[in-house]
């Protein structure tokens, strides 16, 4: 019962106007913190750091990407890896 209440709570959000730019910038906050952790995880090491034992990931730059939800579309900066690839979860 919990769970459909949130659903519909957002779904009255996200047809407000205004209100949805601000929940488009909560998910690109928070899925972009959800990569940076996967891939420090990934890389043994944060942005612009070295792990000498996994000298093969290491981070190069990003990549833009655009994801589309159901309050429209969100920016997103994709992490790159130099010698491997990365794909979100």
């Amino acid at each position: 019962m919990m769970r459909t209440n949130a659903t519909i709570a957002l779904t009255e959000l996200a047809e407000k106007g205004a209100d949805v730019d601000m929940l488009r910038q909560m998910v690109q906050v928070a899925t972009h913190r959800l990569m940076e952790m996967e891939v420090d995880t990934l890389c043994g090491a944060g942005y612009d750091e070295k792990n000498p034992t996994e000298s093969l990931k290491s981070r190069n730059a990003y990549r833009d990407r655009s994801w589309e939800i159901r309050a429209g579309t969100v920016e997103l900066r994709v992490p790159k890896l130099r010698q491997c690839s990365y794909y979100p979860a």
